[in-house]
């Protein structure tokens, strides 16, 4: 059974197609980029898979099921957005998430913060947006999950901490677990890739081996994309 399957799923929004007919498959102990231009479809494909969005048709099964309640615990999600509520310092937001997530690890999240220099005391609207991130990245990461969705990990933070964040994301995921991560900045991510999927106009352009692909066309993942998707 795949981790995740997607089946001749389509999205609308007031009747425009956002996505057409996804087919799909994310096997388990994978690092897979979901990569494609800004308004790909790339998140809309996220928010169907959490369960954020309804499909106009088709099917997403997570674990042989429908997403639900019980999908919530095997997937660990990182939206593109913060979230955080501004009036809570690192430590109550820590002990909210071991309430909420019974599969939060607090003893790895502090390990992680600590990694950072970052005092479990100090207020989330004290914290810059990029250290919010960070915050929000190690959260996600301190969940033993089986499938890790990651929109737009890298965005707001400088190119000094990114190899930070990958290294965090390889280190600190189940083993056996999968992780998607959405990005169009391919070059900094494609070092740990597996697979990738290329979105474009709302459907999926390509699906394959990030070692096989560089091979068949003898250059890097970003310069492949670049050819696909050049203007």
């Amino acid at each position: 059974m795949e981790l995740l399957e997607c089946k001749n799923l389509c999205k609308e929004f007031d009747h425009k197609e956002i996505l057409k007919n996804i087919n799909l498959k994310i096997p388990k102990g994978k690092i897979i980029g979901l990569l494609g231009k800004n308004g790909a479809g790339k998140t809309t494909l996220i928010k169907l898979i959490n369960d954020l969005l309804t499909p106009t048709s088709g099917e997403i099964l997570i674990n042989g099921k429908n997403p639900g309640i019980l999908s919530k615990e095997i997937i660990s999600y990182l939206p593109e957005r913060t979230y955080l509520d501004k009036d809570m310092n690192i430590k109550q937001v820590l002990v909210y998430f071991e309430e909420f997530y019974s599969n939060f690890n607090s003893n790895k999240a502090e390990k992680l913060l600590k990694d950072l220099n970052l005092d479990i005391n100090t207020k989330i609207s004290k914290m810059s947006k990029g250290m919010q991130e960070k915050l929000q990245l190690i959260l996600v990461m301190s969940r033993e999950a089986q499938l890790y969705i990651l929109d737009e990990p890298l965005g707001g933070v400088d190119p000094a901490t990114r190899d930070y964040i990958l290294d965090t994301i390889l280190s600190n995921f189940n083993e056996g677990a999968s992780v998607v991560i959405s990005t169009h900045l391919i070059a900094d991510i494609e070092r740990i890739l597996d697979e990738v999927i290329f979105v474009d106009n709302g459907e999926i352009r390509l699906m394959s081996s990030a070692d096989e692909l560089r091979t068949k066309e003898k250059a890097s993942i970003d310069e492949i994309f670049r050819r696909y998707f050049k203007c």
